[in-house]
């Protein structure tokens, strides 16, 4: 040891010289998929270096930015093997969950191979079969312990005559070849490959482009030219584009959106174009996933880049990122003339009401809700409605009370607009993420005044919102009723399959709550006639609050009766109106806000 060694013998440390500094990795993967109809992506990670460590950890991302879950995607990876350049084995050892130790002896190269199996359609997840490939590189790719920095290539040979589509920029004579300058941007980027259609246009001297595989009832000249349209009333706002080009995937499946810095994954039903109503939902989510490249890919909360890909990355600010986001999905749908102010408000209404049913408003805080994000948003359980808001549906609802506060306050000079384009200019023009704080601070200086009640209930806390106090400045009254307090009630949220009337979520208060119903219970009958959605709302039809009903259920496959006491609808309705007689002040902001008449 060390003290035993006399202290004129100890080795002096060495003094650095230019030729010790730090050489980084030449990190290159291939990723093919020879039998698709296996799931399996076929990936080698080839890398030279000159300080090769001689156990180099590689590591595989537990979680995908802007989707808040640990994921595990190490658990898809087998048949791992690594060789040096001569073609050796190399021995290895998994020391974590997502770590693979191996031991270089010497070897400044090597190059590992592993498959990673790919059945998991979502926007974060991968899935490869005889249709398509869709991969996100954090599924997908290993990196190395503390080379995150680091450049990288990724090339793609594609089954048959696939395609290949991505938004990292291309290798200049290197057929499927891309590039990344660091794994941030490495990991922002998925793939797409198939035989896929292509649609370009451009957005103020930018190439954008439709990636869609498969057929459906969607009109791609129309749909590329109603994106067109959100493209420039988002550039609008902040007055430049932070990209050179930009990629719309969508797979005909499922449906969500995840948000890339030059693209976005997009899922939706192959007939979901159609009707209109649901053409426009589709809209809007391709209006938030495009806000998204400006807020929260660029603007950053806090500690949302540079990302640790082995950790939960908490943030109290998801009702920014996710909620501002949403809200301004909406208003860009307005701005660009596809939706009208009736349809805005009536959407917004229908999201009030939501809220207003929800007890778990008064149980989490937008704040609480967005550092909880990891254990609780995307776990739902059947007592979410009951300890639980949504940082998305909340955080729109308060970013648009929050909007029209800075209006009303500015006499209509100001808006959340202001606090976007401060964000844009304060904190990612010079390289920093924003807090809690920051946030704040951004709409005070736009409305000119203190906004700390409003974030200390609103944002902070749990109180009910007092809607009309920002609403009625915009010549609106937010009318919240319980039409249906004449009307027996039951209480519980059923769904109806093969038969059976299920119970899945009870909210506290109701009368199925309060009198010991259980969600997973299945109503077998009332009054011993065999219960189905359709019989129990007749049945009740003709029944009133306080009158007792014998309920049959089979809970844990026991049968199970109830005297039960039904109770009174006191569900709300929430629907926007305009005040009698506007001001020519209210009618203004009015117009500011929806860009029409009040």
């Amino acid at each position: 040891m060390n003290q035993d060694i006399p202290a004129q013998r100890r080795p002096a440390k060495p003094t650095p010289t230019p030729e010790m500094k730090a050489v980084p990795p030449e990190i290159a993967y291939t990723v093919s998929m020879p039998k698709p109809w296996t799931h399996l992506l076929e990936v080698e990670m080839n890398v030279k270096w000159e300080q090769m460590p001689e156990k180099a950890d590689l590591k595989m991302p537990v979680w995908t930015p802007g989707s808040y879950l640990v994921r595990e995607y190490a658990r898809h990876v087998q048949n791992f093997s690594v060789r040096d350049a001569s073609g050796t084995e190399l021995p290895w050892t998994k020391t974590s969950k997502n770590t693979w130790t191996v031991e270089s002896k010497g070897s400044k190269q090597i190059t590992a191979k592993y498959q990673v199996y790919s059945n998991e359609l979502t926007v974060r997840t991968n899935e490869l079969n005889d249709e398509h490939a869709f991969w996100n590189n954090t599924a997908t790719l290993f990196f190395i312990k503390g080379q995150l920095n680091v450049p990288s290539t990724i090339k793609v040979v594609p089954y048959g005559n696939w395609k290949v589509a991505t938004g990292l920029p291309p290798v200049a004579g290197q057929e499927n070849t891309f590039k990344a300058e660091n794994f941030d941007i490495l990991y922002d980027a998925p793939f797409e490959v198939s035989d896929f259609k292509e649609f370009k246009f451009d957005v103020l001297g930018k190439p954008h482009r439709f990636i869609i595989s498969g057929e459906g009832n969607y009109d791609l000249p129309k749909l590329a030219a109603d994106t067109k349209k959100i493209c420039e009333v988002t550039h609008a706002i902040f007055g430049e584009f932070d990209f050179n080009d930009y990629t719309f995937i969508v797979n005909l499946r499922g449906g969500g959106g995840l948000e890339h810095l030059n693209s976005t994954a997009l899922q939706i039903n192959r007939f979901g174009f159609k009707p209109d109503s649901r053409y426009k939902g589709f809209l809007s989510l391709i209006a938030h996933e495009y806000f998204h490249a400006w807020n929260v890919k660029r603007m950053r909360p806090d500690v949302l880049g540079p990302f640790d890909y082995e950790n939960e990355n908490y943030t109290r600010l998801l009702w920014v990122a996710e909620g501002g986001t949403e809200y301004y999905s909406n208003l860009l749908l307005v701005r660009a003339g596809l939706i009208t102010d009736k349809e805005f408000l009536r959407q917004r209404a229908a999201g009030i009401q939501a809220l207003q049913n929800r007890p778990g408003r008064f149980e989490t805080s937008l704040e609480s809700a967005s550092f909880d994000a990891w254990i609780k948003y995307y776990r739902q359980d059947e007592n979410s409605i009951n300890n639980q808001i949504s940082y998305y549906d909340k955080g729109e609802i308060v970013h648009m009370m929050l909007d029209m506060a800075i209006r009303s306050a500015s006499s209509g000079t100001k808006s959340l607009d202001d606090v976007m384009r401060y964000l844009w200019t304060e904190f990612y023009k010079k390289g920093k993420n924003f807090s809690p704080a920051d946030y704040q601070k951004a709409c005070e200086l736009a409305a000119g005044k203190s906004l700390d009640d409003f974030f200390a209930k609103y944002v902070r806390g749990v109180a009910e919102i007092d809607y009309n106090a920002y609403a009625n400045p915009f010549g609106l009254n937010l009318n919240v009723k319980t039409p249906n307090t004449g009307r027996a009630y039951i209480g519980a949220d059923t769904t109806e399959a093969d038969g059976r009337l299920t119970i899945r979520a009870l909210a506290a208060g109701t009368p199925a709550y309060e009198q010991g119903l259980n969600t997973g219970d299945q109503i077998v009958a009332i009054d011993g006639y065999r219960a189905s959605t359709a019989f129990l709302a007749s049945y009740l039809n003709d029944k009133k609050p306080n009158d007792k009903v014998r309920l049959t259920v089979f809970r844990f496959d026991k049968l199970r009766d109830f005297d039960f006491t039904l109770g009174s609808d006191t569900r709300k309705d929430v629907d926007f109106s305009p005040v009698s007689g506007p001001t020519e002040e209210q009618k203004k902001l009015y117009k500011q806000l929806l860009n029409a008449e009040l």
